[in-house]
């Protein structure tokens, strides 16, 4: 018989980066504010169980993820293809900026993201192919395990689109916060949303 429990994977989102509001793929790699740093203490002090942490190579999330393996003594994994996702000509412009200069432009990429991605930027199939492969082989490789694997808004996104089976075109309807966990369930090779963009509320913000 086998006795083996469900398999649970918390995907971490990273807290505020210094920089403000801006297109922040792959190809920005700016560190995390003092809030930044906060909110995922905050959040980390609430869950207990992880056996193991994973982490995107980008240090807005590895910084983190290497302090909490420290502190409670788990294995920590880098993987390349939990990166975020690259915005291309978009890379590191001020949202605000964007939403008033270039408003139609800003207005179609919300409306088809699939459709309108900014120059350069990687095609959204792709994002949802590389997450889709680290989820079914972590799900795989530590079944039966409690893991931590700390991302970006995209790469959580992608990855719940792969587990619902939801269309690229929806996933910019789905809110990510800074520092919020979502939870996948992984039993009998079924893979289910168990909760999404959770956090607890901080006073310090």
């Amino acid at each position: 018989m086998n006795m083996q429990g469900p398999t649970l994977l918390d995907y971490l989102r990273h807290g505020q980066p210094e920089g403000g509001q801006r297109f922040r793929g792959n190809g920005i790699d700016d560190a995390l504010s003092e809030l930044g740093w906060r909110q995922m203490h905050d959040t980390a002090a609430t869950v207990t169980g992880w056996q193991r942490i994973v982490s995107s190579p980008m240090q807005r999330c590895v910084a983190f993820a290497e302090s909490l393996a420290e502190e409670r003594q788990l294995p920590l994994e880098i993987i390349d293809d939990l990166r975020e996702v690259g915005f291309g000509a978009w890379e590191g412009e001020l949202r605000a900026r964007l939403k008033q200069e270039r408003a139609a432009e800003y207005r179609a990429f919300y409306d088809d993201p699939v459709g309108n991605r900014p120059a350069g930027a990687e095609p959204l199939d792709e994002l949802g192919a590389r997450v889709g492969r680290v989820f079914e082989a972590l799900a795989e490789r530590h079944a039966g395990q409690h893991l931590l694997v700390v991302a970006h808004a995209g790469v959580i996104r992608a990855t719940l689109g792969h587990v619902t089976r939801m269309p690229a075109a929806s996933w910019y309807r789905v809110l990510v916060d800074n520092a919020a966990i979502t939870r996948f369930r992984i039993e009998d090779a079924r893979a289910q949303l168990v909760a999404h963009n959770w956090r607890p509320t901080l006073q310090s913000e």
